[in-house]
């Protein structure tokens, strides 16, 4: 590998950056004639590939939104985003395509990426053989594009992601372009936290259908010398794309740090990772003993941060912080304004836990699209929400300890169990249900289910399973599921759920 390219590296191979602009302006010229302008959507179905960045880059520069979907979910989970957000056009690997053809809407703009052997190899996917009717190959569709957009290029908007909500209905945090100051104060926070600086050499293990991973590609693949695509994550590949490309920054999730130290001592002497010199690391609570373990083998370069799609990384943690406050998530990043309050909205004394409310002036404000009314739900006097439980100490440093809200963090994939309640009570014989978080080893937490059955029901774990995965994404499906009679209430009615998740978490060390 030649470590003085500039450009991206991906399943469909090395794209220099001069390559990827042309290709920029033509996607954007063509996207115009499909109706695509200021504030309209651009749905995105692809795993990790340039054609993801080219795409995205396009719809920025026209102002609009590029609106990436999880791939994983199935068909009416990504009809329901495409509806909801007035999606102008679907760009997608053919596979993924291939695989929800028949729900999307017929008057849709479908473009259709062939996706990389590379990439089908990555998944044990078979290639896709034949043309998927309704849809445009996305080469075919490029070679009609003779011209090039050279026309204003709009306040490019955010990406805008879908993040469910206890109500399990997806919400778009719509967000809107940065003012000048705004953007130059991104800048700055995206060097200090993300790492991303003029020159650096970035890598994305994680799917960029993710909020963070999403921003961290799309803003350093403007300003690095070298952007790497995983197209999935494999410990050992990471460490020989570290050392074969001398990566210097990267954005990971605690559950792959899990995986890179189960890897044979002998395999990580064989790779070479002293070029690293900043990985950012969120989405889910990362154990103490974790990243101390992480800190001796690649050094003092692990950073945190704590916040979310709508918050954006309101606290910071350095290397020298996750050593000397064990657990914390940082203090607030320059300019972020962290307030902790009762169930009234009023500020506890230092140290009392309370729901993390926090204010970032640098990031443009949001709403949920379609949906005005939620966003004043996590609101209080200009501060936002992302429901969880924390403190902080006398010096500042911010503790997460639980969530307000039953939001399961697996693997650094949030997952909603009201979404998945709902779709167990269309399951005939269920009487009730509770979907909820217990811990696991390698991936933070694991879903968990118990049903309770109409009298004289017969339900199996296996049969519900079998239904959850007709209708949900399989990381949706809970790994266990349990039958019981007479599940614990409260005096409203209401499943109890604390009293059936607490027990697993006794004895772990852990809330979250």
């Amino acid at each position: 590998m030649e470590r003085h390219r500039q450009g991206v590296v991906s399943a469909s191979g090395f794209t220099p950056f001069a390559a990827l602009e042309r290709r920029v302006r033509r996607i954007a010229s063509g996207l115009e004639t499909l109706g695509v302008g200021p504030r309209t959507c651009v749905a995105l179905l692809m795993r990790n590939d340039v054609a993801f960045l080219e795409v995205s880059y396009a719809v920025m520069r026209l102002g609009a939104y590029a609106v990436p979907i999880n791939w994983h979910f199935k068909g009416e989970e990504i009809a329901y985003i495409l509806a909801d957000c007035g999606a102008r056009a679907l760009f997608g690997h053919d596979d993924l395509l291939a695989a929800v053809a028949a729900t999307l809407p017929p008057d849709l703009a479908v473009i259709s990426v062939a996706s990389p052997r590379q990439l089908l190899a990555a998944y044990e996917v078979a290639p896709v053989t034949a043309a998927i009717p309704g849809t445009v190959a996305y080469d075919a569709w490029l070679d009609t594009l003779t011209t090039e957009h050279h026309g204003p290029v709009q306040p490019a908007p955010m990406s805008m992601i879908y993040t469910s909500g206890t109500t399990g209905a997806p919400k778009g945090v719509r967000r809107r372009a940065p003012s000048s100051e705004q953007a130059t104060g991104l800048n700055a926070l995206r060097a200090t936290i993300y790492g991303i600086r003029p020159g650096c050499r970035a890598l994305v293990p994680g799917p960029l259908y993710h909020s963070a991973p999403n921003s961290y590609a799309l803003n350093g693949g403007r300003i690095a010398d070298l952007m790497v695509l995983m197209e999935r994550f494999d410990p050992e590949r990471l460490l020989a794309i570290i050392d074969a490309e001398a990566i210097d920054t990267a954005f990971m999730v605690p559950t792959m740090f899990i995986r890179l130290l189960k890897l044979p001592e002998a395999v990580r002497r064989r790779y070479d990772v002293s070029c690293l010199r900043h990985i950012i690391h969120a989405a889910a609570p990362c154990p103490p003993d974790v990243k101390a373990a992480m800190l001796k083998w690649f050094g003092p370069v692990i950073y945190e941060f704590y916040g979310g799609t709508e918050t954006g990384p309101v606290s910071f943690a350095t290397p020298e912080d996750a050593l000397r406050k064990p657990g914390t998530v940082g203090r607030a990043s320059p300019g972020a304004l962290i307030r902790i309050l009762d169930e009234d909205g009023n500020l506890v004394p230092q140290g009392a836990v309370g729901e993390v409310f926090s204010s970032y002036p640098v990031y443009p404000d949001f709403t949920y699209h379609n949906k005005d009314a939620k966003r004043a739900e996590v609101e209080r006097d200009g501060f936002v929400t992302c429901g969880d439980i924390g403190y902080l100490d006398a010096d500042g440093y911010l503790f997460i300890c639980d969530r307000r809200r039953d939001m399961v963090i697996s693997g650094g994939v949030n997952i909603y169990p009201a979404e998945i309640e709902a779709v167990l009570h269309s399951l005939e014989g269920v009487h009730d249900c509770a979907v909820f978080g217990i811990p696991d080893p390698d991936f933070g937490e694991a879903l968990m289910a118990v049903v309770e059955p109409v009298a004289g029901a017969v339900l199996s774990p296996d049969a519900i399973r079998t239904h959850l995965s007709a209708h949900l994404a399989d990381y949706k499906v809970p790994r266990t599921v349990e039958i019981r009679h007479g599940l614990p209430r409260e005096d409203s009615g209401k499943i109890f759920k604390r009293r059936l998740r607490d027990p697993y978490w006794e004895g772990s060390g852990r809330r979250i």
